[in-house]
């Protein structure tokens, strides 16, 4: 999926780590053939390109990150949508160019997706290109997770990218560090420092992907509503939850949803929140639940 993973675990003496990196590996490999949008092969864009009204056979992982997708974006009144696909792709933050004609509002996928779980497939009623960068990565992330504790090692703290998830703590009581970014374009720097143990986190902002156009500067998160680049003056948002899955998908819809309707969703949904909100040159910080 265009990025990195990580992981940084306790072990005992002698543990034998090749045969771990190796299920690691496989782990987010197969992440990636099923879910990224840049691998044109990949059971997602498999779907992508089926004809309407077509069952697609589908894998169990897939079918359950669609279905958590379409829950929360039922939840989050659909601020997380995955049917922004051909979206991505006009403004340039897809595998290809930008293109001239922008697309508007795309339908949305809990109306035109209808997924069998039992069966594991799923068809599409209106023409739908589905994109799950929003939700994939952290999925990929508990995925990680998993496989550390197969090798019974449950002080651990994986990564992909920004979304993170530690295990317990260090065997000496320690907690795992995570820096909080600071949203700035062009170069890395802590805002502050997160403690975590059996907890996710995944932050959603303005500052590590984005183009300049004739109309200034647009950043990757799409508005679902208004078919268009977020453009609600939040930096970040950074999510802590339970799974990294559900950590990474409410940061972008808290993202799209903004500071205020953003903090009420997040209190309803009993999430714990930062976001960062841009106020010229200055950043204005709310907390919900920390």
């Amino acid at each position: 999926m265009g990025s990195r993973f990580t992981a940084v675990f306790e072990g005992p003496p002698g543990l034998a780590v090749e045969p771990l990196r190796a299920a690691l590996q496989q782990a987010v490999d197969r992440v990636d053939r099923q879910m990224s949008s840049w691998n044109p092969d990949s059971d997602l864009m498999r779907l992508n390109a089926a004809p309407l009204n077509d069952w697609v056979s589908l894998p169990e992982e897939l079918v359950w990150v669609l279905a958590s997708a379409l829950r929360i974006s039922r939840e989050s009144g659909g601020a997380f949508e995955i049917a922004v696909g051909a979206l991505v792709g006009a403004w340039g933050f897809g595998p290809g160019p930008a293109q001239a004609f922008k697309p508007g509002a795309p339908a949305s996928a809990c109306m035109a997706l209808e997924l069998d779980p039992e069966g594991c497939r799923a068809r599409k009623h209106q023409p739908l290109t589905l994109d799950l960068n929003g939700i994939a990565k952290g999925f990929g992330v508990d995925e990680l997770a998993r496989c550390l504790a197969a090798f019974d090692l449950p002080c651990h703290l994986v990564g992909i990218d920004g979304e993170m998830r530690a295990g317990l703590a260090r065997t000496d009581g320690r907690e795992w560090a995570v820096a909080l970014e600071a949203p700035l374009r062009g170069r890395r720097e802590a805002r502050g420092l997160l403690e975590l143990a059996e907890v996710s986190v995944a932050t959603s902002g303005d500052y590590r992907h984005w183009l300049d156009g004739p109309g200034g500067t647009y950043a990757h998160t799409m508005d679902p509503r208004r078919g268009a680049p977020l453009d609600n003056g939040l930096a970040s948002v950074t999510v802590l939850a339970t799974s990294c899955m559900y950590a990474d998908a409410w940061a972008t819809a808290l993202m799209v949803l903004g500071v205020e309707s953003g903090c009420r969703v997040a209190r309803q949904q009993g999430l714990q929140a930062i976001f960062l909100q841009r106020e010229g040159a200055a950043l204005r910080e709310v907390t919900v639940g920390l």
